[in-house]
């Protein structure tokens, strides 16, 4: 444990880290290993009277990313935070012209703007202090769109896109900001994602093919502790790459997504997920 408290501990001493959605999946992983390497973990869940089976060595936090006061709230608990890990979010999926409005508000909520406002709070800190690290957990559809998840994949490109542009802005003093792209990954998520598909839908047909295709990929994904570990190398690294991707063979998808036309990348996606 000597060496694992050396690699969390600063100039202050330990490091804390926050991670949102840390009472299950990657949340739960990630707040795991961060613990077991001598971080302080604060971790975030809804309702942490809750939770049935807490991760070991991580306090607990309220957190609902739909309320504003709620997110401020957190903030001010959590105190100086080194390390913030925006993990929190919801699944949804639907033909785009039968998505409710409020569906799709409420989902850029959760997974975009209380991201982003969570880390509005916290990073004046870390740039005081010259140094942190703010990882935003995306997912491979914001680089592989598929078809009937469009605001799922609209709100994690959202998220890259508000790290990718802020990278620069706080790189100076000593803070990285980087997103880590799960792909298909075991977390029971298929069970607990929102969906809308209008009664006599004409999409019915292909909607439940991609649905049943993303499902048996998601049984069959990487475990979310190799997530972690992801997450682990993009908070430690010196200077951590805007990107990192795991899962669903992402060494081998990324290089075929840099040297074919995304048209192409746009019809193997379909194709994996049983649409023609």
């Amino acid at each position: 444990m000597a060496m694992a408290t050396a690699a969390a501990a600063g100039r202050g001493g330990t490091r804390t880290a926050l991670v949102t959605g840390a009472s299950s999946g990657i949340g739960a992983a990630v707040a795991t290993a961060l613990a077991a390497r001598g971080y302080r973990v604060l971790g975030t869940s809804r309702d942490p009277s809750a939770l049935a089976d807490p991760a070991p060595g991580v306090t607990y936090l309220p957190l609902d990313l739909t309320d504003d006061a709620g997110i401020e709230a957190c903030a001010a608990a959590a105190g100086e935070v080194d390390v913030l890990v925006n993990n929190a979010g919801e699944s949804q999926s639907g033909p785009i012209e039968e998505l409710p409005p409020e569906a799709v508000q409420r989902l850029f909520q959760i997974n975009v703007f209380g991201a982003v406002r969570l880390t509005q709070l916290l990073l004046p800190g870390m740039r005081r202090r010259r140094h942190g690290r703010v990882v935003m957990v995306g997912s491979m559809l914001a680089s592989f769109p598929l078809a009937y998840r469009s605001s799922y994949v609209a709100s994690k490109a959202a998220l890259k896109g508000f790290a990718n542009a802020a990278r620069r802005e706080v790189a100076p003093y000593g803070v990285g900001v980087t997103t880590v792209e799960p792909g298909s990954i075991r977390t029971g998520i298929s069970e607990r994602r929102t969906q809308y598909l209008a009664d006599g839908s004409p999409f019915t047909a292909e909607y439940r093919t991609m649905l049943s295709a993303l499902n048996a990929n998601e049984a069959r994904g990487i475990h979310p502790a190799k997530v972690a570990a992801t997450v682990i190398r993009a908070i430690e690294a010196p200077r951590p790459r805007p990107l990192y991707a795991v899962g669903s063979n992402a060494p081998v998808v990324f290089t075929l997504r840099r040297l074919v036309p995304d048209a192409v990348v746009e019809r193997m996606v379909a194709r994996r997920h049983g649409l023609r």
